[in-house]
């Protein structure tokens, strides 16, 4: 028969996940095993299969009948183990290879365990009976032995538990087999420490059956963080790992290695902006990175990021200034056009911003709210603006901005270009409030307000009315006052009347069309009873005219009565004046303006002249600025005053008038005339040209800029 050795030894846990119970091999003194009856386990000495020496516990009392032979191990601490297992090798002696063995031979035996609380056990305690021992199994060897077969090791393998106590005790009951126990190792079962899903588990003991699943609690590794609660891991029954629930991620700025059990760092010039799984990446343009575990790259000088941008967007600057802008002025308003910039910064979110600012001679400011721009003033999409109700005959200076994304980013101003306009005369606003002041069978009499912006002197209004549902070309009158009185119209008939200014500039526009209403013609009376207070003005008037007429004459009487007087005295003064000094004489006395001109200005030939702009209005017309080409001569720049078509005697008197005064004068400071057309159409005035304008205007700015 084999030798057997049956002792606790300790063995290198199996995948890491089985410990052994006792910690050292012991001898079998050592473990002092008990046998009970004395005639039965027996210690025998012998080898093992390398050669070395073992003692065994062997027992083979199958000719006598009845046997209950016991051998228990020494106490073993529990350890806050829950279930324990049990690895047996032996051998068995086959029944039938034993001559004259009565029926009673057995090939099995019986593991027991016995639960105490301290190591009270003795050779009469607890009773060597299966009660109060714990059967674990009945143990039966896959293959026995003959007489002539060598001793074949059988290896099983049981579990017992739950335990509880502080420790237990080993019971192997023999009942009339030919057993050899070889070896017996006591161990339990543990999932090992493990890092999984960047969360490190503790160590953990399988639980108290083979079907349970313990939880053990997880902690994210460094620079982790929990993705979703609870963190946890289950160990099974065989002490291995179950699919984790919940997991960790790596903290912006770290990235995963070692297989998804560290978080590194960033290097420099790297980034992760997000926790998670992705690795770090290189920074995007113009960005860097200075530190390790960036979470962004800061943008180099000069670059930024919009609003709202992320890390992962590259740094971008500011566009250059907007190229080839182009104006074109209509009257008070001007087309500005351009380029986009030959460098973006970058971007394709280009908007424009245009700044008008009004100049005098000496400095500009910023345009006032009257100022409109279409479609907008800022954030233009599109490179071309229009500006309206500009002051007339005024310069500006517009600076179209080129702005993107990032352009409030930077502490500068934006990039831009300048382009400087000066504004034409411009035609007069709508005129509005056309009201009725009374009508007949035959006539209307209307007013209206003048135009909010006339944008220079009112020379005359047009009134322009038909009969509703007869527009066709309609009727025109004019009138120099905002009144008329409009005559010929049909009886009990809706007019449409529209009126519109003129200046030296054309007309403006139309008013908004408002219709009035004729009455008939048994309504005269009553019509003329609501006029009746106009009637009595008008007489009055009239009254008022005649009288101012006696008085005119009156005063031309004595006019002339004094001229011959002057006339007289002039021939007389004439022969007291002192040589080398000129008397100023008033061109009035003259009862032939002509001639007065004739004395004190030189006649011009119209083809001398050549007119380039209107530039204002005076009293008596428009005035214009012009060249002047005389034969012999260097052409100069010259203002020429026309009178207007349509004018009285009077006001040509008067326009001659002025031009005898200036001609009378020859100083430095006093503007010089260089001529007039009176033979041709219109009548000019030409004077030497003032480049500051009036002098009343310029002193004006003068004053404000001081």
């Amino acid at each position: 028969m084999l030798p057997a050795v049956i002792v606790i030894v300790a063995l290198a846990a199996v995948r890491g996940l089985e410990e052994t119970l006792m910690d050292t091999r012991w001898t079998t003194s050592e473990l002092a095993w008990i046998v009970y009856p004395d005639s039965g386990w027996e210690e025998v000495s012998g080898y093992d299969e390398a050669a070395n020496p073992i003692r065994t516990y062997q027992v083979c009392n199958v000719r006598d009948q009845n046997q209950n032979n016991w051998l228990r191990s020494q106490f073993i601490p529990r350890q806050d183990v829950q279930r324990a297992y049990v690895e047996l090798k032996f051998t068995v002696r086959d029944c039938n290879s034993l001559p004259y063995i009565p029926g009673s031979c057995k090939e099995t035996f019986n593991l027991y365990y016995y639960e105490s609380d301290s190591d009270s056990a003795t050779a009469d305690s607890p009773f060597w009976m299966e009660y109060p021992y714990t059967k674990v199994d009945t143990i039966a060897p896959d293959e026995s032995f003959s007489r002539r077969d060598s001793g074949r090791v059988n290896t099983k393998i049981r579990s017992f538990g739950p335990l509880s106590r502080a420790g237990f005790y080993l019971a192997f009951q023999d009942l009339g087999a030919c057993v050899s126990l070889i070896s017996v190792r006591v161990f339990y079962k543990k999932c090992p420490q493990t890092v999984a899903g960047f969360a490190s588990f503790p160590e953990t003991i399988t639980g108290a059956e083979q079907t349970s699943l313990v939880i053990a609690p997880g902690t994210c590794v460094p620079n982790a963080v929990e993705v979703s609660v609870p963190l946890k891991l289950y160990c099974n029954g065989d002490g291995e790992w179950m699919v984790p629930v919940g997991a960790c991620t790596c903290t912006a700025g770290y990235e995963p290695t070692g297989k998804d059990t560290q978080c590194q760092a960033c290097k420099r010039d790297t980034y992760k902006s997000k926790q998670g799984e992705g690795s770090c990446i290189l920074c995007p343009a113009n960005s860097r990175a200075v530190s390790l575990a960036a979470t962004i790259c800061g943008c180099l000088s000069g670059y930024y990021r919009a609003d709202g941008e992320n890390a992962e967007t590259a740094c971008t600057s500011v566009p250059s200034a907007p190229r080839h802008v182009i104006s074109n002025v209509n009257e008070t308003s001007v087309v500005l056009e351009w380029v986009e910039p030959s460098h973006t910064g970058g971007r394709d979110d280009i908007l424009y911003n245009v700044i008008c600012k009004k100049c005098s001679e000496r400095l500009c400011s910023r345009c006032d709210d009257n100022v409109q721009f279409w479609p907008r003033q800022l954030g233009v999409t599109q490179r071309r603006v229009s500006v309206s109700h500009l002051q007339a005959h005024t310069k500006y200076s517009f600076e179209i901005q080129a702005v993107n994304g990032v352009s409030n980013k930077s502490p500068y101003v934006p990039n831009y270009s300048t382009v400087n306009i000066t504004t034409n005369q411009a035609a007069p606003s709508a005129v509005t409030m056309v009201q009725s002041h009374g009508s007949s069978a035959q006539s209307l009499t209307l007013s209206w307000a003048p135009p909010e912006s006339p944008n220079g002197i009112i020379l005359d209004y047009e009134i322009k009315y038909f009969a509703k549902g007869h527009s066709g070309a309609g009727n025109t009158v004019t009138s120099q006052r905002p009144t008329v009185r409009v005559e010929g119209m049909a009886p009990e008939t809706a007019y449409v009347v529209q009126v519109r200014a003129r200046t030296v500039a054309g007309y403006g526009a139309y008013s908004e069309p408002k219709e009035f209403q004729t009455p008939a013609e048994d309504g005269d009376r009553s019509s003329l009873q609501e006029q009746f207070p106009m009637v009595v003005g008008s007489v009055t008037a009239g009254l008022v005219f005649i009288i101012a007429v006696v008085v005119i004459l009156i005063v031309c009487f004595s006019r002339k009565h004094r001229n011959d007087l002057e006339s007289e005295y002039t021939e007389k003064l004439q022969q007291y004046m002192v040589p080398g000094m000129k008397l100023y004489i008033d061109p009035f006395t003259y009862e032939d303006p002509n001639e007065a001109v004739r004395d004190f200005a030189k006649e011009i030939d119209i083809s001398c002249v050549k007119i380039e702009e209107v530039i204002g209005a005076g009293e008596f017309g428009e005035v214009c600025r012009g060249r002047l080409k005389q034969a012999g001569r260097r052409e100069q720049l010259v203002a020429i005053k026309t009178l207007k078509a349509g004018y009285t005697e009077q006001q040509r008197r008067d326009f001659l008038g002025e031009a005898s005064i200036m001609g009378q004068f020859d100083h430095p400071n006093i503007i010089r005339l260089e001529g007039v057309v009176t033979r041709s159409r219109p009548v000019m005035i030409l004077t030497e040209f003032m480049e500051n304008g009036a002098l009343d205007s310029f002193l004006r700015v003068c004053w404000k800029t001081d």
